[in-house]
């Protein structure tokens, strides 16, 4: 399973970005079973753009076949894109690491 984290920065010790589709990066993350397998970073392209920045951003998880988006906001065209990619979508804070070991215990 391939799992997207938005985040402050590229690591895993950044936090939780309080939005999706305008984060800095995004955390990827390869998870078998509990277990993280590998993690690279992916730098959110669309963080500026005046408009339509949640939807391209949905894009850009489709393209890097992401199975799931860890984020605190996801705006309602970002849902809607993510849901049409069938994306799914937990709801995290805090550091990346403790976002996604929060999703890995309770899933």
């Amino acid at each position: 399973m391939k799992i997207a984290i938005s985040s402050t920065g590229k690591n895993l010790n950044d936090q939780v970005a309080d939005v999706f589709g305008r984060c800095p990066y995004f955390v990827l993350a390869e998870v078998e079973g509990e277990k993280i397998v590998k993690t690279e970073s992916v730098e959110n392209s669309n963080e500026a753009q005046a408009s339509g920045a949640g939807i391209a951003t949905a894009q850009l998880m489709a393209d890097n076949k992401v199975d799931l988006v860890i984020a605190k906001n996801v705006g309602p065209k970002a849902m809607e894109a993510l849901n049409q990619f069938k994306i799914n979508i937990y709801s995290g804070d805090g550091t990346v690491e403790e976002a996604l070991n929060n999703f890995l215990t309770k899933k």
